[in-house]
């Protein structure tokens, strides 16, 4: 009996927890660049990339090659026991790589978590203090500590009680839901008169882009004034580029657009092009305020992963990506722009190189988001052959984190599915 994503979804309800959420019920067998076949043998144009975990596509040549000649090589033996080069050429390209004009140290982990939780045991260490800030919106994991830093409890964590203490919840500034540059800046002032002192406070922790959020951009005047308070209050500044890292806004991090360097960098998903790797990058006085043995991890770094993160970077710079990364954006909001000019559902379309974003709102007033819309065009537009992912405190945000590498054919295809979507359902 041949496979059918009906069966598998029946064993896999039997194996595995419910809580392990899944957005399309469709098993993949196999993918290529920016397309995906189901085990039915059906293809469809992924506009989701793993979570943008796939800014190179799936299964890159240059990618799988050298995954395929480390495999004849070594595939493990934990770097904190015997070490390995591909680790320390990792590091040195990152630390050329991220914004800043001080001399930096690299570690890297296993997932977007553990780098999160890692740069603030770093910040602690390095400051002496204990206290954390983020920001409403915010999505920064799923173990204890980073849903405690996550700005969404439902489905994060429902059901989880209490979270850790001494974090504090910032406003993030979106012109959409009426936050100002000002008014974030006061939430944080607010915290300070009425929550922790400016000396308890360690980090601040951001996304250049709030991914889950919503996918809005920080305000570069905001980032500036939040990195003049951190310098004032000796605060460290963390960036969280687990998603907007590894060229998805046009720039290899998204601070570099900026205008100011974060004293710690965040990265993983698209840095291994689909190969478990993560990590932390920040001024190396602070890198090294734990004492030998406070980080690591056993699968940390993994051979198979550093040789792909290393073909990543490699790629980017023989097929110029970030140049293309510019040129699907523009691609694609154009699109998206012409189809909002037809339904006024859409509020707004916003963009940061390739990391797109559609709101979604009743009537276009932008005091109803527009959840059910939003899940009704990402089911319509599976059932035509288009994976879209659902995004927003509100879930009223369609993003768009299709591969930089897929082709304009590929993009105006997705283009059109998107486009009668709309015009079906909106």
């Amino acid at each position: 009996m041949s496979k059918t994503n009906e069966s598998l979804m029946k064993r896999r309800t039997a194996a595995v927890p419910r809580g392990v959420g899944q957005i399309h019920p469709i098993f993949a067998a196999s993918a290529k660049n920016a397309m995906v076949t189901d085990v039915e043998g059906r293809e469809f144009l992924d506009f989701a990339g793993g979570i943008a975990v796939l800014n190179t596509g799936h299964l890159h040549p240059t990618i799988i090659g050298a995954v395929q000649e480390q495999l004849t090589k070594l595939t493990h033996t934990c770097f904190q026991v015997l070490a390995y080069e591909p680790y320390v050429e990792v590091c040195e390209q990152i630390n050329a790589r991220v914004p800043g004009d001080f001399e930096k140290k690299t570690l890297l982990v296993t997932t977007g978590s553990e780098a999160v939780e890692n740069a603030l045991k770093i910040a602690r260490a390095a400051t002496g203090r204990t206290g954390v800030i983020a920001f409403t919106g915010a999505y920064h994991g799923r173990t204890l500590m980073t849903l405690g830093l996550t700005g969404k409890m439902v489905p994060y964590s429902a059901g989880l009680g209490l979270l850790p203490g001494g974090i504090f919840r910032a406003q993030f500034p979106c012109a959409p839901h009426g936050v100002s540059t000002d008014d974030a800046i006061a939430s944080i002032e607010r915290i300070f008169k009425n929550d922790a002192e400016p000396c308890d406070i360690a980090a601040i922790i951001i996304e250049p882009v709030q991914g889950e959020g919503g996918f809005y951009v920080a305000p570069k005047a905001f980032m500036q004034r939040l990195r003049a308070l951190c310098d004032q209050h000796g605060i460290l500044l963390i960036a969280d580029e687990v998603q907007t890292g590894a060229g998805r806004t046009g720039t290899f991090f998204a601070m570099e657009q900026m205008g100011v360097a974060a004293d710690l960098t965040t990265f993983a998903k698209s840095i291994a092009g689909g190969f478990p790797l993560a990590g932390v990058c920040g001024k190396a006085e602070y890198m090294d305020a734990i004492a030998p043995g406070g980080l690591g991890g056993t699968y940390a770094g993994n051979p198979l992963a550093c040789v792909a993160a290393l073909a990543v970077m490699k790629v980017f710079e023989e097929e110029k990506l970030l140049e293309r990364c510019q040129a699907v954006g523009e691609r694609l909001v154009t699109g998206l722009k012409a189809i909002q000019a037809k339904h006024k559902v859409i509020g707004e379309v916003r963009a940061l190189g390739a990391m797109i974003a559609l709101e979604l709102f009743e009537d276009g007033d932008l005091h109803k988001p527009n959840a059910a819309l939003v899940g009704q065009i990402v089911a319509r537009a599976r059932d035509k052959g288009l994976i879209l992912l659902s995004c927003g405190t509100y879930g009223n945000v369609l993003r768009v984190l299709v591969p930089i590498t897929a082709e304009d054919e590929v993009l105006d295809r997705g283009l059109a599915l998107i486009a009668e979507c709309f015009d079906e359902l909106a």
